[in-house]
């Protein structure tokens, strides 16, 4: 073999091995890209029994503090991130004008009560005159009952020639006005009778005045007590917004409190939550504590996605379609007994451990 013959020998071998390493390196990186789509998607063979996600955080009842009324703020006396305990005053509204309303309400209650007061005592008066005019009814059918019988006995003696026909005449005439005042005493009691039904009637309308202006003096009574601003609960406050002098209205924003209750809320994928149910150990660790580590238990699962539940619904019916995983909200809570250092807010990585549920299932 020539020397020329040798060299393309040479040459050929370097160029087949130069393709082998090419389509061997081709063949890794595309391996290599596999595994850590695998491995991202926590797919086979890197499915764990641990569930991890960074996207997680402290979670807590911050209760925003605002006034039921107007006015102006005359004293704040808390300070910013202050704890308070339940029923502590924090700040409070002039009240001038709600104590002025209260005197108010209770003239008004206490002229409703002299009213009905009123018409009590015109109803015992209704019912004497009642009692008087069936007096005068009784005394009015007696008068008409003697009138009768003298009326009889004078037409007997008239017949016979004993009296005169003028004095039959005036017996009759007397007959009758005792009949017209029998009459006129049943009107009269019959009108007295009327009286005392307006008089009762009259007497629910003024009860219902009374419970009227006692509701309303409840009603002042309760926005003067809103002059002062009360802590609802144990808690820390946030930044105060408001300070002595300021005019505020009902629902103005003044502070936040924050409660010593805290969890957990962990943005699973939905790739993860195949074997986390209810119950499940965790733990965690906070970022802003130099990864302290941190206990508790998956206490609930959202019913929905998280995207399920942002003001825009997403629309996926376009052509462009990219499939992302969608993340299931975990809420975590917290069984470490010292959470002092803990603040709504800071952002933790959460490790759920899958394999309890199923060490469970065979204690079962």
């Amino acid at each position: 073999m020539s020397q020329q013959e040798q060299s393309q020998l040479n040459e050929r071998e370097r160029n087949n091995k130069l393709r082998i390493l090419s389509v061997a390196f081709g063949a890794g990186i595309a391996v290599v890209g596999v595994l850590i789509i695998l491995y991202a998607w926590q797919l086979p063979p890197f499915t764990s029994q641990i569930q991890t996600t960074e996207n997680a955080y402290v979670r807590g009842q911050v209760t925003f503090i605002s006034p039921q009324v107007n006015g102006y703020v005359t004293a704040v006396k808390v300070l910013d991130y202050q704890p308070v305990k339940k029923g502590d005053v924090m700040m409070t509204i002039d009240d001038r004008i709600y104590r002025q309303r209260v005197h108010q309400a209770q003239a008004q209650l206490a002229m409703k009560k002299a009213m009905l007061a009123n018409n009590v005592q015109q109803r015992r008066s209704a019912e004497a005159v009642i009692s008087r005019n069936k007096a005068i009814l009784a005394n009015a059918k007696a008068q008409a009952t003697k009138s009768q019988l003298d009326l009889k006995r004078v037409e007997n003696l008239v017949s016979d020639g004993s009296l005169s026909v003028r004095e039959r005449d005036a017996a009759r005439a007397s007959y009758s006005q005792t009949m017209a005042d029998v009459q006129q005493a049943t009107a009269t009691l019959e009108v007295s009778r009327q009286d005392l039904q307006s008089v009762i009637v009259n007497n629910d309308a003024l009860r219902a005045d009374v419970a009227s202006a006692e509701a309303a003096l409840e009603l002042a009574q309760i926005d003067l007590d809103n002059t002062v601003i009360h802590a609802p609960r144990d808690g820390q406050l946030g930044q105060i917004a408001v300070r002595q002098g300021a005019y505020v209205t009902a629902g103005a924003r003044l502070t936040s409190l924050v409660p010593q209750q805290l969890w957990i809320i962990a943005n699973m994928k939905e790739t993860q939550m195949a074997h986390i149910t209810p119950g499940l150990p965790v733990t965690f660790t906070v970022d802003a504590l130099n990864d302290q580590r941190f206990d508790g238990k998956v206490e609930y699962i959202s019913p929905a996605a998280g995207s399920e539940f942002s003001a825009i619904s997403p629309d996926n019916a376009t052509g462009n379609f990219v499939k992302i995983a969608q993340r299931i909200p975990v809420r975590i809570s917290i069984t470490s007994p010292n959470t002092a250092d803990l603040r709504p807010g800071m952002s933790v990585e959460v490790s759920i451990d899958t394999a309890a549920a199923s060490e469970t299932g065979e204690e079962k």
